[in-house]
């Protein structure tokens, strides 16, 4: 195992991107290029709108956006109520909780490593790109309650902000888009990537021999006629990254929390596809140790649980992951109940592979902290 990744990663260096290009909108021509923006090569390409390439303006104002409880209709809550950098910009909740104290529907996701997740957001994938998603809470009446006619009178009423949006747009007007792309790009340089495992991946230090155990479990489809073991984690979240795929809505997945009885819709919601329904978006594991709790609807506290619902506890359902369907590390007939069988040795092993996932830098990095003196989160 060691020697592939070593392999893998020899030649490996930071991608140093340029994030305008040659077909940037007029608005941009008086902005600077974000130039120095780093990521590491063997998170894989990614793609950034025409319309909206990374500036240093417009990074800028939208981490200013980000913290500001002027989006929320009372002045009480910002994005980063919900999305807390010292959680790896998720709450420790449940659910959400929005304006007034009114619960949301769903687990807050951390804002780790945007860029390369699928264009669809949400957890039941109701937006198709960053910037839609972007302005969505704030009009949410749960969330942040605040029209966005409401919201562009009070940025245009405000000098600071009218420079701003005027650097990072050129525009002499704050319009609804120069909003959804500034906090686009902000969220799209909230980059994870000086974990244990990123260092791992480096060649910088090397993993202990549980957390090697657990990175081979992790990555591994248990195959019993074949003498393999695993945990098969991979088979959904993918490669370095541990999110979803990226491609379409193969990010998204049944992982057997309910029966067909009780499941929801998820992505049914959206693609109206019969074969969709109980399907949800496969969140990153990047700091998952920080993110508790977890599921779409909150309902594991701990990583524990979360092993013990695949390993004993899946629920059969007809969109239940043929790959979840199929993963077990003993032979199994074909009316057995889903479970993966792993050992207390497996589940200790998985799980300290998946706390090498945690990055101290990521948590503290002041690029990504509140730009204002006064920061209650």
């Amino acid at each position: 195992m060691k020697s592939e990744y070593l392999y893998l990663l020899s030649g490996c260096i930071l991608l140093v991107l340029s994030c305008t290009g040659t077909n940037a909108p007029d608005e941009y021509a008086e902005t600077t290029p974000l130039r120095n923006f780093k990521a590491p090569f063997y998170f894989g390409l990614f793609e950034l709108p025409e319309n909206n390439p990374l500036t240093l303006e417009g990074v800028a104002l939208g981490r200013m956006l980000f913290y500001d409880t002027r989006l929320s209709k009372d002045s009480s809550i910002s994005c980063a109520t919900c999305h807390q950098q010292s959680k790896a910009f998720t709450d420790g909740k449940k659910v959400g909780i929005g304006i007034r104290g009114q619960k949301t529907e769903r687990n807050t996701m951390s804002l780790a490593n945007m860029l390369w997740s699928t264009s669809h957001k949400f957890w039941d994938g109701r937006v198709a790109g960053l910037e839609e998603q972007a302005l969505l809470p704030i009009e949410n009446p749960t969330e942040m309650d605040l029209k966005i006619s409401e919201l562009l009178l009070r940025l245009n009423d405000d000098s600071v902000y009218k420079e701003k949006f005027k650097s990072a747009f050129h525009t002499p007007a704050i319009r609804e888009k120069h909003v959804a792309r500034a906090l686009a790009q902000f969220q799209r340089t909230l980059v994870s990537q000086d974990s244990k495992y990123d260092k791992f991946l480096r060649g910088e230090l090397q993993l202990s021999e549980q957390e090697m155990r657990g990175l081979q479990s992790f990555f591994t489809h248990p195959d019993p006629s074949a003498g393999l073991r695993g945990s098969n984690c991979g088979d959904c979240h993918r490669n370095f990254l541990t999110d979803g795929f990226s491609s379409g809505f193969d990010g998204f997945a049944n992982n057997g929390l309910e029966n067909d009885e009780h499941l929801e819709d998820g992505l049914f919601s959206v693609t109206k596809n019969p074969l969709d329904k109980g399907k949800f978006k496969v969140p990153t594991l990047r700091n998952i140790a920080l993110t508790a709790p977890y599921m779409h609807d909150g309902r594991f506290h701990t990583l524990e649980e979360v092993l013990e619902h695949y390993n004993t506890h899946t629920r059969m359902s007809a969109t239940l992951d043929v790959l979840i369907r199929e993963a077990s590390n003993e032979h199994r007939e074909p009316n057995d109940p889903v479970d993966l069988k792993l050992t207390k040795e497996e589940k200790s092993d998985i799980i300290a592979f998946l706390k090498t996932l945690t990055d101290s830098t990521f948590i503290t990095n002041k690029k990504y902290a509140s730009p204002f003196r006064q920061n209650p989160y």
